[in-house]
């Protein structure tokens, strides 16, 4: 068998198992599988944090809606065992916050075991958001079962006339969520491109798009918004 024929037949396994997580699979796509992202480096760069959305918004768009990002902190082994190597609470908690609003998210490395308390506290509340959203990721995971839509979804493919194609560093939870998570180190700030409607932010403010602007992302907050519901005749 050549390595893609195998990791086809690895991943079919997975089919027989109503839990299952994979990171690799080959011709699956459309079927009841995890894809987790491939191992990331603790980094805020291309091999780290920066690389979780664009990466998950492509699984997405090629078929593999039920997708996780690397484990929250970075998961390559190699580079967690580097003798110099230092954990940066700030990048934990970021990692923690970019994961939350995926479909699922995934520690590794213990945070109570690498972090101080006001750091914990953070990742605590960022896994605590994601438990909160569970009712509504589960129904656009049923929802995907029998769509093939993405639950994570490019900003483009929600607003395809929004001239959205190059935004990589914020996303779609179905449609009617928007996340845009602090990807660059010391920021306590980030901008963010809204769509048209009203929508209502995490920290209790309100935008009315279409617009492009700056808000306020100190540590403890991982910006995002829901749309106004819209009204049907």
């Amino acid at each position: 068998m050549t390595p893609n024929e195998q990791t086809e037949a690895w991943a079919r396994l997975g089919l027989r198992y109503a839990f299952n997580e994979y990171r690799a699979c080959w011709k699956l796509a459309g079927q009841p599988l995890v894809q987790r992202l491939s191992d990331k480096n603790h980094s805020w760069g291309n091999d780290g944090l920066a690389s979780l959305i664009p990466n998950g918004l492509a699984q997405g768009l090629i078929g593999y809606a039920f997708n996780c990002p690397d484990m929250v902190g970075g998961g390559q082994y190699e580079d967690l065992i580097r003798p110099d190597f230092k954990v940066d609470a700030e990048l934990f908690v970021r990692y923690a916050q970019c994961s939350a609003l995926f479909p699922m998210m995934q520690f590794s490395t213990a945070p109570w075991r690498v972090l101080d308390e006001a750091h914990l506290n953070l990742c605590i509340e960022a896994a605590t958001l994601h438990c909160r959203m569970g009712d509504e990721i589960a129904a656009l995971a049923r929802h995907a079962a029998e769509t093939g839509e993405p639950i994570m979804r490019h900003m483009a493919y929600v607003f395809p006339k929004g001239d959205f194609e190059q935004i990589t560093d914020q996303f779609m939870l179905g449609d009617d969520i928007l996340v845009a998570p602090v990807l660059q180190k010391g920021a306590t700030t980030r901008t963010i491109a809204f769509p048209s409607g009203t929508w209502y932010g995490d920290d209790g403010s309100h935008v009315t798009g279409p617009c492009v602007i700056e808000v306020d992302a100190p540590l403890s907050r991982l910006p995002w918004y829901r749309r106004e519901q819209r009204v049907s005749n």
